[in-house]
């Protein structure tokens, strides 16, 4: 069974929408791959994401904004002879997305951020308070190249 490229960006999109989380990869000042697990939101070519406002990520990001966003959803074991390991194999949709973090500072845009990473896991509208908006660091990825694969679908 061969891994099928993805290049259509609806199929891409309907992947990145299953997704419960997505890993961020970065260089770090000493050129070392770093990578961080974190909840996200997907609107229109950005990849929105939130943490704490310091800390070894955002030290990397402001240094050096080049990432590789990895997310994979419907993994499932599959199997061509259930006594041969070597037949044993995952089945899976997989998206990555290579681009530049953008800082959001403005409040009415983190707020928007902040409204595209929660319904990525809810349908509710959420309210967000100024001291809560001031404290948190958001920001985008501006997605350069969108590439997916699947295997075993």
């Amino acid at each position: 069974m061969k891994r099928e490229v993805i290049s259509n960006i609806a199929e891409l999109e309907e992947i990145l929408k299953k997704c419960t989380f997505c890993n961020i990869a970065m260089i770090d000042e000493n050129n070392a791959p770093y990578i961080v697990p974190m909840n996200f939101g997907y609107s229109e070519g950005y990849i929105y994401l939130h943490g704490a406002k310091k800390g070894k990520k955002i030290t990397i990001l402001k240094s050096n904004n080049r990432v590789c966003v990895s997310f994979s959803t419907d993994h499932e074991l599959r199997w061509q002879s259930e006594n041969m390991a070597c037949s044993y194999s995952m089945k899976f949709r997989s998206v990555l997305a290579h681009g530049k973090v953008e800082f959001i500072d403005d409040m009415e845009a983190k707020r928007n951020a902040l409204t595209y990473i929660m319904k990525q896991y809810s349908e509710r509208n959420f309210k967000f308070n100024d001291p809560s908006v001031r404290e948190v660091e958001v920001f985008k990825v501006v997605i350069e190249k969108l590439e997916g694969r699947v295997y075993g679908y």
